[in-house]
């Protein structure tokens, strides 16, 4: 599954810069996931690197996007090699 940001966000900064895929960004108000580049770090870590960082766990997994470590390799397969997704 790709990850979340919960309106618990603090904007502290702190998620963005730690994921390999640059699937974080700032949205209206809170940071956001984009569920397309989120691998939950499968392929780079052993666990997903925003929610190591965040001082409020306010990250959790996205219940729209069910995936599992196979397909979690694959889109970091896909990512890594500069494939669109499909």
């Amino acid at each position: 599954m790709a990850l979340r940001i919960t309106e618990e966000c603090i904007n502290c900064d702190v998620c963005e810069p730690q994921c390999p895929n640059d699937a974080i960004s700032m949205g209206q108000e809170i940071y956001v996931i984009d569920p397309m580049a989120c691998t939950e770090c499968v392929g780079h870590y052993e666990e997903p690197q925003c929610k190591v960082v965040c001082p409020v766990d306010c990250i959790e997994l996205h219940p729209q996007f069910k995936e599992n470590q196979e397909a979690l390799m694959l889109k970091y397969k896909r990512l890594t090699s500069g494939q669109t997704l499909v």
